[in-house]
């Protein structure tokens, strides 16, 4: 083989890799797929919420239900769920993506523009995430072209069916046009209620999830997105006067006094229904250890005293103390009839 010949398929070889290695934003010449309109179904579902193709949205995604959520801001400023869509498959576990090559899906606060729309994608159509953000970095993460895109195949991304990408992707193109500067996207593990909670409060994510919660229950309490920053490598949301913290430093002092009464009541509830769940789950834990245990315990004393009737039989017919089997040159002979006796 040819050096020119072998260096033509080094490189081939070298560029199929790295689009493996990449995760899930492979580029295809252009398609018409990303200006296919809006269903008029979905215009005037639209409509019914007092909103508008042109309006703002904002997406959610919760990974162990695997949901996505689109809502859109109405004509009084609020924002509505225009609609849930089923995602089709993401990868790894709960908890954030940490490493380039984890198989991850990323969760957390992440801000999509137009310039993280992918229309080329090889997975239909596709918007990056955003990964790594701000607070990815704090903490050295790495990872390259996290996206939400149809397909249904997964290294990393949140993969939706291309029907629903389409209508998906077509929404925050629509949004865009009506000069909407981008959209927020929240990802988080699942839906951050007590029992959810309680359900992995050994997780080692916990202190991270309980950081996110904030911004879950801000949007929870005034359906309105929240803006978001980072110091003290951790999230801090809706920070008034409008200036970039260092995601490394320390929090300026007005980080703690802006969060409203409402979202500290609704934590403090929260923290204690999650402690009583908690406390229920072990309690029920250890109910059915114990109810195992006895069964077990039940089980060996039936087998004890099988072995023990066992013994006993074996033991008058003489059978043998190690097999259990009667031994005929021990058992007493058979009378014969009384015509044939000697």
């Amino acid at each position: 083989m040819g050096r020119t010949l072998r260096s033509i398929l080094l490189v081939g070889a070298a560029i199929s890799v790295a689009a493996l290695l990449a995760g899930c934003g492979g580029l295809k010449p252009g398609n018409a797929k990303a200006m296919a309109p809006l269903k008029q179904e979905t215009v005037s579902k639209l409509a019914s919420l007092g909103s508008s193709p042109a309006a703002a949205m904002m997406v959610r995604i919760f990974k162990e239900s695997s949901e996505l959520e689109v809502w859109k801001q109405t004509a009084n400023g609020s924002y509505k769920l225009f609609k849930s869509y089923e995602i089709c498959a993401w990868s790894g576990v709960l908890g954030p993506k940490v490493k380039e090559g984890d198989r991850q899906s990323p969760e957390g606060f992440y801000t999509v523009t137009p310039g993280l729309m992918n229309p080329n994608s090889n997975y239909y159509l596709a918007f990056n995430t955003g990964f790594p953000n701000k607070f990815d970095r704090a903490y050295g993460r790495t990872g390259s072209d996290l996206m939400v895109h149809g397909d249904c195949s997964s290294r990393g991304c949140y993969s939706m069916t291309d029907e629903s990408i389409a209508e998906i992707y077509a929404l925050a193109r629509e949004s865009f046009k009506g000069g909407n500067a981008s959209f927020q996207l929240q990802i988080y593990p699942f839906r951050m209620s007590a029992q959810n909670l309680a359900k992995h409060a050994d997780n080692p994510n916990m202190s991270f999830w309980k950081d996110i919660k904030e911004g879950y229950d801000r949007f929870e309490i005034s359906k309105a997105p929240v803006s978001w920053d980072v110091c003290n490598k951790e999230y801090v949301f809706d920070v008034p006067g409008g200036t970039a913290l260092d995601a490394l430093g320390s929090c300026p002092v007005t980080v703690a006094q802006n969060v409203p009464d409402t979202v500290k009541a609704k934590a403090a509830a929260d923290e204690a229904a999650m402690a009583k769940e908690v406390a229920n789950l072990a309690d029920k834990a250890a109910k059915a250890a114990a109810e195992a245990q006895k069964l077990a315990d039940e089980k060996a004393a039936a087998k004890a005293r099988g072995e023990a009737i066992g013994s006993f039989f074996g033991g008058m017919f003489g059978g043998g103390a190690e097999t259990g089997v009667i031994d005929p040159s021990k058992v007493a002979p058979i009378p014969l009839p009384r015509l044939h006796r000697a």
